[in-house]
């Protein structure tokens, strides 16, 4: 018994090493990697045929000018835009080349051009409201909605005194209708005022 106790701490020591190294080799995921269906915009000054919007595809792939076909999505933001500048600018000396990355957003509700657009994930809720046209007389752009999974944030667009939160891809922006009040009130008002005149007048 006294040699057995050693040999079962080693063997517990050597399955918690184990499972580390396990955990250790995951690859590791990005709130901000891209997902299929963005964007990748690619800018070669030297060469402005080469430029375009690439579309990652459903293995998250990405078929881009000169380099050929990338794993886009996975990696960090930054790390597959240093990656990527680094392939271009090995070709490219002394060139202006700029890779930016376009996340697909959905616009629903009280908005002119509802739909799915790619923004900019530096662009603010009011920025891609414009995409869509903008908000409709009928809207309310000081209650708009980002819908992102199980979670909602409200953002107000008319308010300048904080920044939108950042978007993400598949984020979806709800723009609400406006109450049937705040859409009628000068009718609704109109009415009270002339049932109340009638009202006076059978009184008096």
């Amino acid at each position: 018994m006294s040699g057995l106790a050693p040999r079962i701490l080693l063997l517990l020591i050597l399955l918690v090493l184990s499972a580390a190294s396990t955990t250790s080799a995951q690859p590791s995921t990005s709130t901000d990697a891209l997902q299929p269906g963005d964007m990748i915009r690619v800018a070669i000054s030297a060469m402005p045929d080469m430029s375009g919007d690439y579309v990652v595809d459903e293995l998250g792939q990405v078929s881009l000018p000169l380099i050929g076909t990338r794993q886009a999505s996975g990696l960090p933001a930054g790390e597959l835009r240093r990656q990527l500048l680094a392939e271009y600018n090995s070709q490219f000396r002394n060139q202006s080349i700029q890779v930016t990355f376009l996340r697909r957003i959905s616009v629903l509700g009280q908005v002119k051009n509802p739909g799915l657009y790619h923004a900019d994930p530096t662009m603010s809720v009011s920025d891609v409201l414009a995409l869509a046209g903008g908000p409709t007389e009928q809207g309310r752009p000081d209650e708009v909605r980002i819908l992102r999974g199980d979670s909602e944030i409200r953002a107000d667009v008319t308010s300048t005194e904080t920044l939108p939160p950042e978007l993400r891809s598949g984020d979806q922006l709800f723009v609400p209708r406006k109450s049937w009040f705040t859409r009628n009130g000068t009718y609704a008002v109109g009415i009270g005022l002339a049932v109340l005149g009638v009202i006076t007048r059978a009184l008096n």
